[in-house]
């Protein structure tokens, strides 16, 4: 049972056609849907930059900035880049749907467009849209809880920030791919999420661990590891989480991994992990 309380969906519609404007309107608002209309390219950025809009539809040729543009700049700005955008064209050779899908589209209809593909694609992209939301929200309860276990130690003030892009900063310059990229930026603020399960007293105690405490403590890249486990799209985070504390020696922990059996990843964070310590006030 869908929800009585949940707004409608919010669809821009972006034509300097009227006709063609009133046509996606009158398909579109019978099924629920909350549905803006603006003119041309430059109305449809503005007014995403202040209105939430859950999926724009933006004719390809418009005045003052064409569908592409729009949709290369919406995807471009962290505030909309994960809304689809659809390209609605009378356009029909391959290169324009490879400028499209260049520009970051997420799909495309064809004029005229016909009521049955209008709603199957939209249903479906707002259902990746929902989708996309909840992960969202849960990576955002994972990186909250991180920052709150950093909190607890005023000597890891800002680590977690540093560590991250510095990582990426590193990365880039190892020549590693934008998923390696994005991994360690995420990996960054959560290596150390499984400290949630280390007692106050042993995370902040001043001078040596005891034998017992340093195996509870070192428990925390697993259950970091246990943690994250359930978000698909951390897959690639998890090694690092892992291995954080493994060395090149193979005296780390929890697995011993040596050598070349350290992902590269891991080794781009440990060698940050680091800089980072000689660079700040930790003890």
């Amino acid at each position: 049972m869908s929800d009585p309380n949940a707004r409608p969906p919010h669809i821009l519609v972006a034509d300097d056609s009227e006709a063609n404007r009133e046509l996606l309107c009158d398909l579109l608002r019978p099924f629920g849907y909350k549905v803006s209309c603006v003119e041309d390219g430059e109305e449809a950025l503005e007014f995403m930059r202040h209105q939430a809009v859950d999926l724009a539809l933006l004719d390809v040729m418009m005045p003052r900035r064409t569908g592409y543009s729009v949709c290369r700049a919406a995807k471009a700005d962290p505030a909309t880049s994960l809304m689809p955008v659809v390209l609605v064209t009378g356009l029909s050779n391959v290169e324009d749907r490879v400028q499209g899908i260049e520009c970051g589209a997420d799909d495309f209809l064809s004029k005229p467009v016909r009521k049955e593909e209008l709603l199957a694609r939209v249903r479906s992209l707002l259902k990746l849209r929902h989708f996309t939301d909840e992960l969202e929200n849960a990576e955002t309860v994972l990186f909250s809880l991180a920052l709150s276990i950093e909190g607890k130690d005023p000597y890891t003030s800002g680590h977690c920030d540093r560590l991250s892009k510095y990582s990426v900063a590193l990365a880039t310059q190892l020549g590693l791919s934008e998923v390696e990229k994005v991994a360690l930026r995420r990996a960054g603020v959560v290596h150390d999420i499984g400290k949630v399960a280390v007692p106050e007293q042993i995370l902040l105690k001043e001078g040596r661990l005891t034998p017992d405490e340093r195996r509870i403590m070192e428990q925390h890249t697993i259950v970091g590891e246990r943690i994250c486990a359930p978000l698909r799209s951390f897959r690639d985070v998890l090694p690092i989480i892992r291995h954080h504390h493994e060395k090149m020696d193979g005296s780390g922990y929890p697995d011993g991994l040596k050598g070349a059996q350290i992902p590269i990843t891991v080794r781009v964070m440990t060698i940050v992990d680091i800089y980072d310590a000689l660079t700040t006030d930790r003890p």
